[in-house]
């Protein structure tokens, strides 16, 4: 079990957050957060066959790089940033910073507000009005739908990823990108939150708030049924793409594949299997809402997929291996 200690400020108090935690997590939870933040997928870039694989290995080299566990067998284990992710030069530092303010913004969502579909608004550029674009600057970085069958319900966040501990200023900053007000398809966001991912001491946490927004007139986002492909596709490219250097293998009832060079391995849940090889993206979020308590029970992840991370993840020895 891993641990990361968090700090919540002007949530609603029917979220039941309090002011300071700990989640309680693991390297499932983790890897799955890296792999599906709704960040624009590389594959819309380089456009061949082996995208969805390389993206897959460059976003889970990024959290094998930057952070790593200590007393992997103990109730106290948290996550260290790494020597390697120390010593990169501060552009680099960045980049990954960003990129594990994205992961553990999904993962808190998932775990705490019962998110865990999150879109990142690059891919819906061309749906914004014109003051939006041409003040990118102030806009979020993500929207999240709950896990709620019944209403759509939306929130929206600005993720930060520093290296220490962040002053006021930078609070301030991700609590004021957090404040533009979002409706999706005219349901206006619940929450607009802004997120720090950082260390203290070299022990990651993660910082979060939910300001009041200082718009009265939403940007109006329409999320279509094909816009579901941003979510799904990156994932499902991964497990049906093949090449003839690396091919995922595939275990004997077919229903997972172990990919060796990440040491993971990735399934569906039956039930929603048929929908998303069909590329039916829409339908496979809208069953995995109503199989919620069923894909709980079987130890799937609430959009229907399966992640279970290998037993290196959980090396407390401080090495970055690509796994090939």
């Amino acid at each position: 079990m891993l641990n990361i200690p968090f700090e919540s400020q002007d949530f609603p108090q029917a979220y039941s957050l309090g002011n300071i935690g700990v989640l309680n997590t693991n390297w499932d939870d983790i890897l799955w957060s890296a792999l599906t933040v709704g960040r624009p997928n590389r594959a819309y870039v380089f456009q061949h066959s082996s995208a969805s694989f390389y993206e897959a290995v460059f976003r889970c080299s990024l959290v094998k790089m930057a952070v790593r566990q200590n007393n992997p067998n103990s109730l106290r284990s948290f996550l260290y940033r790494t020597s390697a992710f120390r010593t990169l030069d501060p552009s680099e530092k960045g980049a990954i910073n960003y990129f594990l303010g994205l992961t553990f913004c999904k993962l808190f969502a998932a775990s705490l507000l019962n998110t865990p579909w999150l879109l990142h608004l690059d891919v819906f550029r061309s749906h914004f009005d014109i003051e939006m674009v041409l003040h990118s600057r102030s806009r979020p970085d993500l929207i999240g739908k709950e896990n709620n069958s019944q209403s759509d319900i939306w929130h929206v966040f600005e993720c930060k990823g520093r290296a220490n501990q962040p002053s006021q200023d930078v609070l301030d900053k991700a609590k004021a990108q957090a404040q533009r007000l979002i409706a999706v398809n005219n349901n206006t966001c619940t929450l607009h939150i802004g997120t720090i991912t950082h260390f203290r001491e070299d022990v990651l946490n993660f910082y979060w708030i939910d300001p009041e927004p200082i718009d009265k007139s939403p940007v109006e986002l329409t999320l279509t049924e094909k816009d579901w492909s941003y979510y799904y596709e990156p994932i499902l490219g991964l497990i049906t793409e093949s090449t003839s250097i690396d091919k995922p293998i595939f275990d004997e009832e077919g229903k997972t594949i172990f990919i060796p060079q990440i040491d993971l391995r990735i399934g569906l849940h039956p039930k929603i299997a048929k929908s998303l090889l069909n590329k039916d993206y829409f339908s496979t979020m809208k069953a995995a809402e109503n199989l919620s308590k069923e894909l709980q029970a079987a130890g799937y992840r609430p959009d229907g997929l399966l992640i279970k991370a290998g037993e290196s993840w959980r090396n407390e020895v401080e090495s970055f291996k690509i796994f090939y």
